[in-house]
């Protein structure tokens, strides 16, 4: 029975230096394939790399194959934001979402296809959860966007914050930032890469052993009673505990913890809520991302005034902390925060571009 071939691009540069030298190749080969799967425009085949033997490559052809995720549409807001929508090798879909900058982009990418954490503000959510994504298909939205967009070569910063949950999907994600990071991957400085958790609290604590990217917490309420309506992870992982994480996370230099805050009317969005806020934080080095919450069919919550967010932000200003109001792109084409479905017959008025 022939052995089922791998995508070689699911596999680390440690993995891949431990695959050929089990057929007696020199381990330096590793690093060659790498910079012909990541540096050398995206190869599609172990055939176009040149710099191995004939032999080599042929071997390499029967053990492995290089894939990657599909685009199936392209939608454009009126912002500028591009929605991407990718099919898999299974057929199912993901998105990941380009948001412009003044001199660059950001690209955001998914972690897994759905999400089972449940928050109930997130469109996501209410798909489910299907399965994890593998690291070619973390990496694989980077390397389609960076060799097929025309704003791929301005890509400048990437953040986890997709569909899904980076660190439920845990040793997937590492390997992903690993290939994201690496010398012979990628390239992207730690600095330039930031994951979102809803607050899963033994696996942030073990991100920080790992490695060291920027890390942004949805936290979305300043106290256990509104946190435990909006996101079913609290019940698991409280306010304490996961504050005592965010803590203890290692952040070098000047760099500082984001958390996210996702203002819903009548809900979290009060002055009373704002002071609770500042009192939870003290002493925590952070900014804080105040972002209107993004209606979507079906959804029961509704966006605050622009009144009651500045108010918001005053308050905390007025406790010394950093307080930006985020601005919501891509609303028009449900590729706002919280508002990607990974649906393939999503259909609106937006300009399709695919």
């Amino acid at each position: 029975m022939a052995m089922k071939r791998i995508n070689i691009r699911d596999l680390s540069l440690e993995e891949i230096e431990a695959l050929i030298s089990s057929l007696g190749k020199e381990r330096y080969r590793a690093r060659q394939i790498m910079k012909w799967l990541y540096s050398g425009g995206g190869v599609q085949s172990f055939e176009e790399m040149t710099t191995l033997s004939k032999p080599f490559r042929s071997q390499m052809e029967e053990l492995a194959f290089i894939g990657l995720p599909e685009i199936e549409k392209i939608q454009a807001s009126k912002d500028g934001t591009k929605k991407i929508l990718f099919r898999l090798e299974d057929d199912l879909f993901i998105e990941s979402v380009l948001i412009p900058g003044k001199n660059h982009w950001t690209a955001c990418i998914s972690t897994q296809v759905g999400c089972r954490m449940g928050c109930r503000f997130c469109l996501t959510a209410r798909q489910g959860f299907r399965r994890n994504l593998r690291p070619s298909e973390i990496t694989g939205q980077l390397e389609i966007i960076l060799s097929s967009l025309p704003e791929g070569p301005n890509v400048r910063s990437i953040v986890l914050m997709g569909m899904g949950e980076p660190l439920a999907n845990y040793r997937n994600t590492l390997k992903a930032l690993g290939i994201l990071t690496s010398d012979y991957g990628f390239g992207f400085s730690n600095r330039k890469i930031t994951l979102s958790t809803c607050g899963v609290v033994p696996m942030i604590r073990q991100l920080g052993r790992d490695i060291c990217i920027n890390l942004a917490v949805s936290l979305n309420a300043p106290d256990d009673a509104v946190r435990n309506q909006l996101m079913p992870v609290n019940w698991k992982y409280p306010l304490e505990s996961l504050l005592a994480a965010c803590r203890d996370y290692p952040m070098p230099g000047r760099r500082m913890l984001t958390f996210e805050y996702i203002l819903i009317d009548g809900v979290n969005a009060s002055p009373a809520h704002a002071e609770m806020l500042s009192r939870l934080l003290r002493g925590i080095r952070c900014k804080l991302n105040l972002i209107r919450f993004n209606e979507f069919p079906g959804c029961p919550f509704k966006s605050p005034s622009e009144d009651t967010v500045l108010a918001f932000q005053q308050i905390l200003v007025k406790h010394h902390f950093t307080a930006i109001i985020r601005a919501s792109r891509g609303r028009d084409i449900l590729a706002a925060c919280g508002q990607l479905s990974g649906k393939a017959l999503e259909e609106n008025t937006s300009q399709c571009l695919v």
